[in-house]
């Protein structure tokens, strides 16, 4: 069993011990030796590399003659137990990126599209920068960006020092904004990106470990809806993530929304809270409605154990400082919307994902070597 750890599937990244794919293993008297192997499908195209690596690795070990391999294949859930099991190799083992260990990280995912995700991560890192922190923010959704054009950027992203990307940054109130987005990068933000997964997986790593993010208080990532390549890749490179879950009031919108909880948390990612997005509209009358139902947020928040953080109300404002390219905490700070993103703010920078404090004799080491030796990695 322990020579046979050695042998690595290298779809899923780790070796067939750990994955649980070995399901026995018979050592006969006359030398050879059995082993019985379950791939998750019969038709498994590495059927004949896994085999061949088995009888290399256990054929070297002292006395034994030759070696027999019995293939199997899984049942839903077992394969369901594979797969967990590599998503925690592959978070075990996160590649080092330029995102500092004293960043606190939110992605900002949905089960869907039209949900306002965008806008709630422009909004809410605007909200943050205002107090005073240096917050990034990295448009994941790679073919769907419009972080741009939410916060006024046209200028293209250059290179600094180290080759390294620079991102555009913008001040907000006594802190400011790092912006990444593939629409800094495209010479024509109007042609459509037609990439396949492993692609836009490659652009997010590319994001987060060949951009000069330098001193950061909170990295925002606008994730693209739904539950794909982007989303199970962040839980590889970044397992330190948190996931922040955007939602409308609509029962049916919640259904959808809680998929991305379930992958979040199959991927060791920890899901922080939920933001009800278009709660509410008040007319000048002051009537208020509720145009895309309610009791969402709330329901999702109950079902998975976390807090709802926010319910934004829908307001003409908020359309108008996306669509001018100012944050609305700075477009309108004095609307209802404005309020309930700085209320959003404050609970995540007060209670559920502070800043890191650096006043500690560890995080002063930390500080200390980066200052010398650049990122810790």
């Amino acid at each position: 069993m322990a020579t046979l750890r050695g042998v690595v599937d290298p779809e899923l990244g780790a070796d067939i011990v750990e994955l649980g794919m070995v399901n026995g293993v018979v050592v006969n008297d006359d030398g050879w030796v059995e082993v019985t192997v379950a791939l998750t499908i019969s038709g498994c195209p590495l059927r004949v590399q896994i085999r061949d690596d088995v009888q290399s690795k256990v054929s070297g070990l002292p006395g034994v003659v030759g070696v027999k391999v019995h293939f199997g294949e899984m049942n839903q859930e077992q394969r369901s137990q594979v797969m967990q099991r590599a998503r925690k190799s592959a978070a075990n083992r996160a590649p080092a990126t330029e995102v500092p260990l004293t960043a606190r990280v939110l992605a900002v995912a949905s089960g869907k599209g039209g949900v306002g995700k965008s806008s709630v991560t422009v909004n809410l890192a605007s909200a943050l920068a205002a107090r005073g922190f240096s917050v990034g923010v990295l448009d994941a959704d790679i073919w769907g960006f419009s972080v741009p054009r939410m916060l006024g950027i046209k200028v293209r992203l250059g290179a600094g020092d180290g080759g390294l990307i620079r991102p555009h940054e913008l001040p907000v109130g006594t802190g400011k904004l790092k912006v990444v987005s593939m629409g800094l990068v495209v010479d024509d933000e109007d042609k459509a990106i037609m990439w396949r997964g492993l692609m836009l997986a490659k652009a997010l790593e590319e994001f987060l470990t060949k951009v000069a993010w330098g001193d950061l208080d909170y990295l925002l990532l606008d994730m693209p809806p739904g539950t794909g390549d982007v989303q199970m890749a962040l839980g590889r490179i970044l397992p330190r993530a948190e996931v922040l879950v955007v939602t409308t009031p609509a029962l049916a919108a919640q259904k959808v929304a809680v998929r991305v909880a379930d992958m979040a948390r199959r991927s060791y990612l920890k899901v922080l809270g939920v933001i009800e997005n278009m709660s509410t509209f008040t007319c000048g009358h002051g009537e208020v409605y509720a145009l895309f139902g309610s009791g969402g947020g709330q329901a999702l928040a109950t079902d998975l154990g976390i807090p709802l953080i926010a319910q934004v109300p829908l307001e003409p404002e908020v359309s108008a400082a996306n669509d001018a390219g100012t944050p609305l905490s700075v477009a309108a700070p004095g609307s209802a919307a404005g309020a309930a993103f700085a209320a959003a703010a404050d609970r995540i920078a007060d209670e559920l994902l502070p800043p890191v404090d650096m006043a500690g004799c560890t995080a002063r080491m930390l500080a200390s070597v980066e200052a010398a030796l650049g990122p810790v990695k």
